[in-house]
């Protein structure tokens, strides 16, 4: 897809992923509105943020219609919001299962059911849908999270052959361990300059919606080359 001029609309643009996916879709002349519940530091006459809180179907419905009516049809939706607890799953704390579910598998839903009805009136679409390696494999401690971003993947797989007779495509990325604040409250690992850049990612993900229209990126695996550090040699 060509992206200039086109509408996107990217989930979770505070930081990380998500606000470096939107910087890369401006520099490649999109207009670009930002859902979250944080307004990034960002000025930029083709960047627009919604305040989105995607858990909540009705928010996502008035930030759809606001969306639309300001800036027109999106052609590219970046499902990037998402979070994670850590914890036995017989210790698990109820709320924090929901909140889970809510934010990376219902969101997602809603997202994409709001968008979807105006890619089929525009006969094209790009949906981006963020799992991680979590989705790919089990994580001791990590049951929740990892059972939500399966739940993304099964997803993806299921609604790209729904879509694509429409000319929307579906693409998954998983990545690896990512240098950003999702680890701020994740034991299982802190934040380094060993993981993989937001900006990598960002690029990943850019890259799979300016592709010919008869050539579907479907899946995406990155992973930091040297998670532990560049080996001496």
């Amino acid at each position: 897809m060509d992206i200039q001029g086109k509408v996107a609309i990217v989930t979770g643009v505070s930081k990380g992923i998500g606000l470096e996916t939107v910087k890369q879709l401006l520099e490649g002349g999109a207009i670009v509105a930002g859902w979250g519940r944080t307004e990034p530091k960002l000025d930029d006459p083709n960047f627009h943020f919604f305040k989105t809180d995607v858990s909540d179907w009705d928010n996502v419905q008035a930030s759809y219609k606001a969306t639309s009516d300001k800036l027109g049809k999106a052609s590219v939706l970046v499902n990037n919001a998402g979070m994670g607890y850590q914890g036995l799953i017989h210790e698990m704390d109820v709320a924090e299962w929901r909140e889970m579910y809510d934010i990376n598998v219902h969101g997602l839903f809603y997202c994409i059911k709001v968008a979807v009805p105006s890619m089929i009136e525009l006969g094209e679409g790009h949906i981006v849908n963020i799992s991680s390696i979590a989705g790919t494999s089990g994580i001791k401690t990590m049951s929740g999270y990892v059972g939500t971003k399966h739940a993304v993947r099964g997803i993806s797989h299921s609604i790209f052959q729904e879509l694509r007779e429409h000319g929307i495509k579906v693409t998954t990325i998983y990545p690896g361990s990512t240098n950003t604040n999702f680890f701020d409250s994740i034991e299982l690992a802190n934040a380094n300059d060993n993981m993989m850049r937001p900006q990598d990612v960002a690029n990943s993900i850019v890259q799979s919606v300016q592709t010919f229209a008869n050539y579907h990126v479907v899946d995406v695996e990155v992973r930091p080359l040297w998670p532990k550090g560049k080996p001496n040699k």
